[in-house]
């Protein structure tokens, strides 16, 4: 391709100094610029004209310099000149240059005509076909306009001043290229790019012969970066380091912080795991509180490592903004810059000695501090806490929430169950320090028993009963004498006759039966009569036999009365 020293002498080489003549380039002086029309000085008193849009939107104005192709010196419309002539003459060796060469050259589109779309390449139209433009089909050919871009000339016709091109083959190429230069991309290669593109999530970076990568922000810098428009921009030169390449979508994956010190690394080697370290109070927040170590380094206290056993409600209730903590390292997290502490591993773990101090089967003290839907929480001391189910409540008794049992503050003694130490709590009983009545109550309570209860709750599907000292019994409704709702039958208070049908100790209920009572009060009934039936004598009715005899008497004289 011509360099500029040897297109100069081309030029100096095509341009007449004397003289008007037909065919050849003069240098022109602009001296006058109106809407439609260029005026044009090219010397000898001669002035020729050129149409504005010859000049492609360029901007012009009296006083500029421009190279004119004399098409006729005496002609009947008197001088005639052509710039788009001299800018093809002028032009010419590095369109052929480029053509030969196979070169890739930049091409600005100014216009969409049928089939296709006109570019300047070096100052001269060419031809841009639709079917060289993308290798897939373009429907709106109006986005290019206006844009430069890169493309072969493909065919050359000097005499019909032809020029065709084809952005499709420099796509093709650049393909090829970037394939070859993917292969020889491995994870870890350390190279130089140029950045081609900011935008909000990374930078674009040109790899060369038509690769690209991606920097997403986050491995940009160590530290957090808000704006990548103020440390980069198109045009500069970059040091990255290859993460991740994925062959079948083309992508490779950079960074740039990788090819630095991490700055946690010496925060690790200064705080290690394990270690005491001393901070200050910076925030406190629902789920813990940060401390700072030294400036820049802060670290997260968990609730749940403020102290053993249950973790208060509120980190406030232990800590407040200033203060000075002394805590343990529990983990270091380079790559989130997070480190993890711990207050409570400063004291003893009271856990660490829970089977010996509180044995399965011995009794403690609690004071009740809280309760949840199906128990009760005790605090036996600071740090240790344990936990009464309702079902552990009492032996005969169905609890259907512990505050019908227990209040908030009480102090009350209970039975050790089980150790959970994983999840730090004794499992405890307050039936257990008294033995199980429902071994007593099966031998007195055999099925068949009468007995007589107070209805302490009437239900829709039977009513409840006080067997005896808050022991209940159930009637269920098909065991009720009354026939119908039991709401309307029955009411708390009243007395009823039962017997019992089943004792069930596993299930604290005793299911007993009206309607059976009743049924064996009607059976001795029945019985106690007929048994006074069979006891007494008989008794002869002397009146009765008389009469039926004189009947039979009469019957008889009636008939010999008719005979005579």
């Amino acid at each position: 391709m011509l360099n500029d020293k040897e297109f100069l002498e081309l030029i100096e080489g095509k341009i007449k100094e004397k003289g008007l003549k037909e065919d050849e380039i003069v240098k022109g002086v602009v001296v006058k610029v109106d809407e439609r029309e260029v005026f044009i000085d090219v010397g000898g008193k001669a002035e020729g004209i050129l149409p504005k849009d010859e000049f492609r939107n360029q901007e012009v104005k009296p006083g500029d310099e421009v190279y004119v192709y004399i098409e006729a010196v005496d002609s009947k419309e008197g001088l005639k000149i052509s710039k788009k002539k001299a800018d093809f003459e002028l032009n010419w060796e590095k369109i052929r240059d480029a053509y030969e060469n196979n070169t890739t050259v930049e091409a600005k589109v100014i216009g969409q005509v049928k089939g296709g779309l006109i570019v300047d390449v070096f100052g001269v139209e060419a031809f841009l076909p639709g079917s060289q433009v993308d290798r897939k089909r373009i429907r709106n050919f109006q986005q290019f306009i206006g844009k430069t871009i890169p493309v072969k000339i493909i065919k050359v016709n000097k005499q019909r001043k032809n020029v065709i091109v084809s952005r499709l083959e420099v796509l093709e190429e650049q393909e090829e290229l970037s394939r070859q230069r993917l292969k020889e991309l491995k994870v870890g290669d350390v190279i130089e790019g140029t950045v081609k593109n900011v935008v909000e999530f990374g930078i674009f970076v040109d790899l060369g012969n038509g690769l690209e990568g991606l920097v997403h922000i986050s491995e940009v810098s160590w530290t957090k970066v808000d704006n990548l428009h103020e440390l980069y921009k198109p045009g500069d030169k970059v040091k990255v380091q290859v993460l991740e390449i994925d062959p079948d979508k083309k992508k490779v994956s950079l960074s740039i912080k990788r090819l630095q010190p991490h700055p946690w690394e010496e925060v690790a080697k200064k705080y290690p795991i394990g270690s005491r370290v001393k901070g200050k109070v910076k925030k406190i927040v629902d789920y813990g509180f940060f401390v700072e170590l030294e400036p820049g380094v802060e670290g997260l206290v968990h609730i749940s490592e403020m102290k053993w056993g249950r973790p208060p409600a509120h980190p406030s209730e232990m800590v407040k903004e200033g203060d000075e903590v002394e805590l343990v390292v529990l983990n270091v997290d380079v790559e989130r810059q997070r480190i993890s502490l711990g207050m409570k591993q400063t004291q003893p773990d009271p856990w660490a000695i829970i089977e010996e101090k509180y044995p399965v089967g011995s009794v403690v003290r609690g004071r009740v501090v809280d309760f949840d839907n199906f128990g009760a929480f005790l605090e036996i001391e600071p740090d240790i806490l344990g936990y009464i189910h309702i079902s552990n409540m009492s032996w005969t008794k169905r609890i259907n929430s512990p505050q019908e049992i227990l209040k908030k503050g009480q102090k009350v003694k209970a039975l050790v169950k089980e150790i959970d130490k994983k999840q730090r709590i004794l499992e405890l009983s307050l039936k257990d320090l008294t033995p199980n009545p429902w071994e007593q109550i099966e031998k007195q309570l055999k099925p068949g028993t009468e007995i007589r209860a107070r209805i302490l709750r009437v239900l829709d599907k039977g009513v409840i009963v006080d067997v005896y000292d808050g022991i209940e019994g159930f009637v269920p409704v098909n065991q009720l004498q009354k026939k119908g709702s039991p709401r309307e039958n029955y009411q708390e208070g009243e007395d009823l006759n039962l017997v019992v049908q089943k004792v069930e100790p596993r299930r604290k209920r005793i299911l007993l039966s009206e309607r059976e009572y009743y049924r064996r009060q009607a059976k001795k009934e029945e019985e106690k009569r007929r048994a006074k039936a069979v006891q007494e004598p008989s008794r002869v009715n002397l009146g009765e036999i008389l009469s039926k005899e004189l009947q039979k008497l009469q019957e008889l004289i009636g008939g010999e009365e008719s005979e005579g």
